[in-house]
């Protein structure tokens, strides 16, 4: 079931829409083409637009094949001539799922887009995009051609190693359950050295994701090799600090201490199980068998989405780390929607036809709270939010999403600048399919298709100026590492000391503070730190 919960979080309704088609310009070599950059390993060729010049399937590190299966990312080798760039490469291994009809069974996938305002110019602010979801998606399923334009910034995505290519772990194995966060390190290290090339500064890169992709950025704000790799970052709906209620994901699905990270040893474990699984007892035989082989073990693309701790990309737990008062110390954008939990009640329950009852909601809240159960359910009463459905998303909303994304505020607050954020228009059009009027409200990433067009979403006039909003909020704080700027409505900085920490809310026709612990009733779900 988490499987299915989790494939949400890649959202990939988003427009494929890099590789667009030349503008009829005249064909031209050189210097002078603007189709034509040159990096590290050669030449490219790709696509420009009215608007824009699009780079598209650039390998960032070597083919992850063969022996280096389940091994640290490697330099990508040099070509000769000039390299095709105008379509995206392979999206790395996956499944697909109900609401994400994409499947690959490619291990050559390393590729990143670049995307740029087509008018000449360096120095433009670098944002590289994570993508959600640990087993789903790819780079080029994001249209950030507005966001470049609109922001004049240069926007790369990344494909990276996902689910058991990612994060797969086993006895012996160097680097086990880390390797799509790897991925992504050498993504970065990649844009240090060749934004340049695009007209972009190389000293001022703002990573930025949403779910999984802002849970990974977590990752990199405590792990030793992520030092020096960006400058700032925008977290969206992530999960670092977040713990797992038992049955929060689905009835009778057990909790966990942390959502995102698992113990080395849990993980290769879980490896060892896996090849058994295969018919395999060592690497070597592991290595050697083909991916569809592989995607055919029930789960196993989500048996490891969690990255694993103890190793020298993550040393210790990224969560601890940060109540340690450990990590790099980079100004952030943080946040997360109002209704982050309802999107998940809807697909565990409602959508499956098992809508929570009267009844199933004490249930629920007793394998949750426990003994603690009747004190939530008077704290919540479905009457107040207009079905069980809802009273339990409330619930899971406040104690497992916004009760982390609160603390995570205040410990980054403690060390750089934090301007924290709560995504809360109720009306945010759904953009996956599905049908039903399931009342979703803010949901969990329903603020992308305000940083991204999406092509079957329509923004009323107040939602568009929302996204100009959020645009220029985004991409202000990418060229500064301060997301005001002239027109905005003024963004305090979150500050942990005050009465009321400065959250923006971001809400059609009505930009402007909240009381985020007030509107999360965070006074009777107290902080773990």
């Amino acid at each position: 079931m988490r499987t299915k919960i989790m494939s949400v979080l890649a959202t990939t309704a988003l427009a494929a829409a890099c590789a667009a088609a030349p503008d009829g310009e005249p064909r031209r070599t050189g210097a002078d083409d603007p189709r034509v950059v040159r990096v590290e390993t050669g030449a490219l060729r790709g696509t420009v637009t009215g608007e824009h010049r699009i780079f598209n399937g650039v390998p960032y590190a070597a083919p992850p094949v063969g022996e280096l299966r389940w091994s640290s990312p490697r330099p990508a080798a040099r070509w000769a001539g000039t390299r095709d760039a105008t379509r995206p490469g392979a999206m790395c291994p996956q499944v697909g799922a109900d609401y994400a009809k994409v499947t690959s069974d490619e291990e050559d996938c390393l590729f990143l887009n670049v995307t740029v305002p087509r008018t000449p110019r360096t120095g433009r602010p670098v944002m590289v995009w994570i993508h959600g979801d640990g087993a789903l998606g790819s780079g080029d399923l994001t249209d950030v051609r507005r966001l470049a334009t609109r922001g004049d910034v240069v926007v790369v995505t990344i494909n990276y190693r996902l689910g058991v290519f990612g994060g797969f772990g086993y006895p012996g194995l160097a680097g086990s359950g880390t390797y799509g966060l790897q991925d992504q390190q050498a993504a970065l290290g990649w844009v240090r050295r060749n934004a340049a090339a695009f007209g972009g500064d190389p000293r001022n890169v703002t990573v930025f994701g949403v779910s999984w992709g802002a849970m990974s950025i977590g990752g990199h704000l405590t792990s030793p090799k992520a030092r020096g790799l960006f400058d700032r970052a925008v977290m969206q709906s992530g999960e670092t600090m977040m713990d797992m209620l038992p049955g929060s994901m689905g009835e009778g699905v057990p909790g966990r201490p942390d959502y995102a990270w698992l113990p080395a040893a849990q993980v290769e474990e879980t490896g060892r199980y896996a090849a058994g699984k295969l018919g395999c007892s060592d690497l070597r035989c592991l290595r050697a068998l083909p991916v569809r082989t592989i995607l055919k073990v029930p789960q196993i693309m989500n048996m490891f989405q969690s990255y694993a701790y103890g190793n020298e990309t993550l040393p210790r737990s990224p969560s601890a780390e940060l109540r340690a008062g450990r990590g790099h110390a980079v100004p952030v954008i943080s946040g997360a929607t109002r209704d982050e939990h309802r999107l998940f009640v809807a697909m565990t329950h409602d959508l499956a036809g098992r809508p929570v009852t009267a009844a199933s909601y004490r249930g629920l809240l007793r394998a949750a709270f426990g003994a603690d159960a009747a004190r939530v359910a008077t704290r919540y009463p479905p009457r107040r939010y207009g079905s069980p459905s809802l009273a339990w998303a409330a619930v899971v909303t406040d104690r497992m999403w916004a009760r982390a994304t609160f603390e995570q505020n205040r410990l980054l607050a403690a060390r750089a600048p934090v301007y924290a954020y709560q995504f809360a228009d109720r009306r945010a059009p759904m953009f996956l399919p599905v049908k039903t009027d399931f009342p979703f409200g803010a949901f969990h990433a329903g603020d992308l298709p305000y940083l991204f067009p999406e092509r079957n979403v329509t923004l009323s006039p107040a939602q568009r100026e929302l996204s100009d909003r959020m645009i220029g909020y985004w991409t202000g704080f990418a060229r500064t590492g301060d997301p005001n700027g002239a027109g905005l409505p003024r963004w305090e900085r979150f500050d942990a000391a005050a009465r009321v920490p400065y959250t923006q809310a971001l809400k059609p026709g009505a930009v402007g503070p909240v009381d985020y612990a007030a509107d999360h009733d965070l006074g009777f779900w107290p902080s773990p730190s």
